[in-house]
């Protein structure tokens, strides 16, 4: 099924990047007995047969003029990787913190939340217990002075801010603030520390019984977290979850595993992979997980990848709890991060997982075609099938049956639910598209809040009654009109009226993002998402929830029709 199992061509291909690895650790471990003996290698490895450490060594010892290898392997190493999987990529040192560092789950800071009014920082909100929080930055405060540096009225990039107040935990940075009722700057001295990065992005009760938790990712810490989640629902009485998936794009596989941990029973198989070699490590439920008896059902759409379908795959397999939503994107591949000396690193691909049934959910690609597979979403799009289940084939060679209850599910490309949704896009426009494009959305709520942040708080002292009982009047929408306007998106009055209980929705959202926390964002946002009304309905409905994952001999998700 895959042209890149072939050892004629991955063989080679790895070989290569060993030569190239070997000569950039040769220069970049400096002038010592290592450095003599990796030369020395090389030199053997340098012969006629082997065209690229040949050509390597050639440049290197007889070129005209001098050649930094350094740079040219900085050419040469990402090229070579691009002919290889879509997943295995070349990361530059520059690049690497910016990567690594959500997935770390932490980074030293000043610990606000802030956002750029025009040619003002504003802060959002402040991390309590955190370094501001101690220092007595507040909500609201406008940030003129980083240091000895003005920053308002200056219109400094975002990012060129986030360096500036970022730094080693330890140090001192001065900010000059200014405040609502007070004349003069407020000065204050934070002392930078370890601000977590949550990659939890929400949790808390819907009703009575029910739980709701949105993970964005599978970072260092995301066990913890999700454990911590648990047990504080656990607390409130929630006895049933929605664990929100979508748009989850993977990250490490062993936190993936852990919590998944959490919902199976002692001997159920979570995962396995197997390398070039056909050499498998199985990972099984150890029995300890506190998510046992909880009914859970997963939501998932074509954004939920790796990671993702790895813990989908594991409670589909199991016949433990039930998938909504649409097709998994399809990534089944394992990276390993190998660094390099001098602070870069390659993401190799060393193996594939497979679900407890065995599916391999890798959709297909052409070894160095980075192109076509990158435009799959969009052939499912032009496709139709984001709309119809039914628009989706799959062949009977990558048929699969569930360990428990044997519904046949299916590999091959991906997670399909048991409950298909379809997108629902009766209220997209293209005003609406040009809106979002521009950040028009959250710069509006960001001033509304700024302008109204005391009256707010007052009136709405908690997220829950804001939730019940704030609304965006028309005014306000034809505030966000204007506001669109003057960053030169022309307003449409057919597509805005088509779009406007939408944009209604999502400026409430974005206030509550402001005013509270991103729980508030998708408390509202999921009241207008279809995939989360269903999952609502269907687990508050224990005849329908144990009818979908009743055994059947073929897979037939129900289908909710399109609008």
């Amino acid at each position: 099924m895959y042209k890149n199992s072939k050892h004629t061509v991955l063989f080679p291909l790895l070989l290569a990047a060993g030569v190239v690895l070997g000569l950039v650790l040769g220069q970049y471990l400096g002038r010592n007995t290592t450095t003599s003996q990796l030369k020395g290698m090389l030199s053997r490895m340098a012969l006629p047969d082997n065209k690229l450490s040949y050509t390597l060594s050639l440049i290197e010892n007889q070129y005209v003029d001098s050649v930094s290898m350094d740079s040219l392997a900085e050419h040469v190493i990402p090229l070579l990787v691009k002919e290889l999987d879509p997943h295995s990529v070349y990361i530059p040192a520059a690049e690497m913190q910016a990567l690594n560092e959500p997935l770390e789950g932490e980074f030293d800071g000043i610990g606000v939340v802030f956002n750029m009014a025009t040619d003002t920082v504003i802060v959002l909100n402040v991390i309590p217990q955190g370094p501001s929080d101690k220092a007595g930055v507040k909500a609201g405060d406008r940030i003129v002075e980083i240091g000895d540096s003005l920053v308002a009225g200056r219109k400094i990039p975002q990012n060129n801010v986030v360096k500036m107040l970022r730094g080693p935990r330890g140090t001192t940075v001065r900010l000059g603030l200014e405040r609502q009722g007070i004349s003069d700057l407020v000065e204050v001295e934070v002392v930078r520390g370890v601000i977590p990065i949550r990659s939890i992005e929400s949790a808390f009760r819907i009703a009575d019984g029910v739980g709701y938790v949105k993970l964005g990712q599978f970072a260092r810490t995301t066990f913890d977290e999700f454990r911590k989640a648990l047990a504080s629902l656990r607390a409130e009485g929630v006895t049933k979850l929605i664990f929100d998936l979508r748009g989850n794009s993977g990250g490490f596989l062993d936190q993936a595993i852990a919590v998944a941990n959490e919902f199976l029973h002692e001997g159920q198989l979570i995962v396995y992979t197997e390398d070039r070699r056909h050499e498998q490590l199985r990972e099984y439920a150890d029995g300890k997980g506190s998510a046992q008896d909880m009914e859970v059902v997963v939501l998932i759409d074509e954004g939920s990848a790796s990671s993702s379908e790895i813990l989908a795959g594991a409670l589909q397999d199991n016949d433990r709890g039930t998938i909504i939503g649409r097709r998994s994107f399809g990534k089944g591949l394992v990276q390993r991060q190998i660094p390099y000396s001098d602070g870069s690193a390659l993401r190799l691909t060393t193996a594939r997982y497979y679900t407890p049934t065995g599916r391999s959910i890798q959709k297909p690609y052409t070894i160095g075609d980075d192109a076509d597979y990158e435009e799959d979403l969009w052939n499912r799009y032009r496709n139709n099938e984001f709309f119809s289940a039914d628009s989706i084939h799959f062949a009977d060679s990558l048929k699969h049956t569930t360990l428990r209850l044997h519904r046949t599910v299916y590999g091959g490309g991906g997670i399909m639910p048991d409950v298909f949704v379809p997108l629902d896009t009766t209220q997209y426009t293209d005003y609406h598209r040009r809106l979002v494009a521009k950040g028009i959305i959250p710069q509006f709520a960001l001033r509304y809040v700024d302008k109204n942040r005391a009256d707010l708080k007052a009136q709405y002292p908690d997220a829950q009654k804001f939730i019940k009982e704030f609304t965006v009047t028309d005014e306000m929408l034809n505030n966000l009109v204007d506001a669109g306007k003057a960053e030169k998106v022309d307003f449409d009055k057919s597509q805005f009226a088509k779009s406007k209980e939408m944009l209604r929705t999502f400026v409430k959202a974005a206030i509550a993002n402001d005013l509270f926390s991103t729980s508030a964002y998708f408390q509202i946002v999921n009241e207008q998402n279809d995939i989360y009304k269903e999952a609502l309905s269907i687990i508050n409905d224990d005849a329908r929830y144990r009818k979908i994952i009743s055994p059947r001999t073929e897979q037939t998700p129900e289908k909710k029709k399109k609008k």
